[in-house]
């Protein structure tokens, strides 16, 4: 390594507010955190669920099978449904092309000239 270009690289402690230090080495010297691996809550499990506003109990009550929603009320007739106009037929890209291309003559392929045989093209010396 060449001397005089690298910055120092000395020890240097990480404090948490939780007050965990974790004793390290770094170019810029102490930090202090807010939270660290020993105090966040997804590596520690303690996750606390917000129940913002009774969500879970208005999902289970309205999801949940009562008596009086298990046993449907009879129903009365309904009226036929309007005839609904025939959806058009979605094609995909190459079906697409192929009607577009229907009517159009294909072009011929043009012959490859045909490469000389070795003889022919070098006179032999003997």
């Amino acid at each position: 390594m060449k001397e005089a270009i690298h910055p120092d690289y000395k020890p240097a402690k990480v404090v948490c507010a939780c007050g965990n230090v974790i004793e390290t080495r770094s170019t810029r010297g102490d930090f202090h955190i807010e939270i660290c691996a020993a105090c966040h809550p997804f590596f520690t499990g303690k996750q606390k669920l917000m129940d913002t506003a009774g969500r879970i109990e208005r999902f289970k009550t309205r999801y949940s099978a009562t008596p009086a929603a298990a046993a449907p009320a009879p129903k009365k007739a309904e009226p036929a449904p309007a005839p609904r106009k025939a959806e058009a037929k979605q094609e995909n890209r190459a079906a697409k092309r192929a009607k577009a291309n229907a009517g159009k003559p294909k072009p011929e392929p043009k012959p490859e000239p045909e490469a000389k045989p070795a003889e022919a093209a070098e006179p032999k010396a003997e």
